[in-house]
């Protein structure tokens, strides 16, 4: 089976591929030739989700699923939540991002958070959602190298290192886009 993931994210692709059986064959949007940026202008991670899959699906005519993920912490109100991405502006970038929450956080001691995934699966004219929740904490400082995003901040409940400390094995069972995308396998299987 093929099936788009509406990303061109590589490092989600990447991490998406790893927990994907063998006889679903993943396309990226540069596969499908979608160069442009889709639009995240919902304001819950799962519109953003639902918006990229229709996106491709309405312009393409592929079978697709689309994920958005948010960094929700306890002491910011969810915050930065559906911003995370651009949390310290535009430019999206990680460094800024961790930044911002580290200094956001300086005096603060609830450093409770969780990661939010939500999956939008286009599939034969009916759409599906797929919901993975990892609860956690925000570190002090940066500690790993591997992952992305907040990985190297974030330390999910009943780990003693953060995301990006450990391997993509690992964390493809413990994250929240390991366990949506769990979910998504599930329902394709059946």
């Amino acid at each position: 089976m093929k099936l788009v993931f509406a990303s061109n994210n590589k490092n989600k692709i990447q991490e998406i591929k790893h927990q994907l059986p063998k006889d679903i064959e993943l396309l990226s949007l540069e596969d499908i030739g979608c160069f442009e940026e889709i639009p995240e202008t919902a304001d819950t991670i799962e519109g953003n989700a639902i918006i990229k899959a229709n996106y491709v699906t309405e312009k393409y005519g592929f079978n697709c699923f689309a994920d958005d993920t948010g960094l929700e912490v306890t002491a910011l109100n969810g915050e930065p939540g559906v911003y995370s991405a651009r949390y310290a502006g535009e430019q999206k970038s990680t460094e800024d991002n961790m930044k911002k929450l580290l200094k956001a956080l300086k005096d603060s001691s609830n450093r409770e958070a969780r990661f939010k995934t939500v999956i939008a699966l286009n599939l034969k004219g009916e759409q599906h959602l797929f919901t993975g929740i990892v609860n956690g904490t925000i570190t002090t400082q940066k500690a790993g190298n591997e992952g992305f995003g907040y990985d190297p901040v974030f330390k999910p409940e009943g780990l003693d290192l953060t995301f990006a400390q450990i391997s993509l094995t690992q964390k493809a069972e413990l994250s929240h886009r390991g366990r949506a995308v769990s979910k998504l396998i599930d329902f394709l299987k059946s």
